[in-house]
């Protein structure tokens, strides 16, 4: 595994998740919901999903193209970063999921959030960080993304609790 990558679930560990859900936030770059309710709402959102999916196809393609011996190795580094980052993302979101009675649906969300984190860390070298990672930045900032406003990428905003 990279040391960029250790160096990023470092932080994550040390980091207090969740401690500016609903504090208002610059809101140029993010629209900022008012509740884990309306959070939930919309991360279970098709559209969300689906541009979450879309941006990760793009992602391995960029590095299938770019460097197809790195592109081989996918799997195998996508279960190294498994198996450091559910545990971490499982520790992390204990306390709010019981809190506020959060469905699966979140738990499987930030773990896909910070596998894919992850991931563009580990491949920074073939294509650089980008969506995920400015998704993280949320993460990082005690804040939850859950959504996208006003267009496509890379126009728009991010959602957030």
């Amino acid at each position: 595994m990279q040391p960029l990558t250790l160096t990023v679930l470092e932080e994550l560990e040390d980091l207090s998740w969740f401690s500016r859900v609903g504090i208002k936030a610059d809101s140029t770059t993010a629209m900022v919901l008012d509740s884990w309710q309306e959070a939930i709402e919309h991360c279970g959102r098709f559209e969300w999903e689906e541009m979450r999916n879309e941006v990760k196809n793009l992602y391995c393609e960029g590095i299938a193209q770019r460097s197809p011996e790195r592109w081989r190795q996918w799997n195998e580094v996508a279960n190294e970063v498994r198996a450091l980052a559910i545990p971490l993302v499982n520790r992390k979101i204990e306390a709010v999921v019981r809190k506020h009675q959060l469905p699966e649906a979140f738990r499987h969300q930030v773990q896909a959030d910070i596998i894919m984190f992850c991931m563009e860390t580990e491949y920074a070298d073939v294509t650089p960080l980008e969506f995920f990672a400015g998704l993280s930045g949320w993460y990082l900032k005690g804040h939850f993304p859950c959504g996208w406003r006003d267009d496509r990428l890379p126009h728009g905003r991010f959602v957030i609790y």
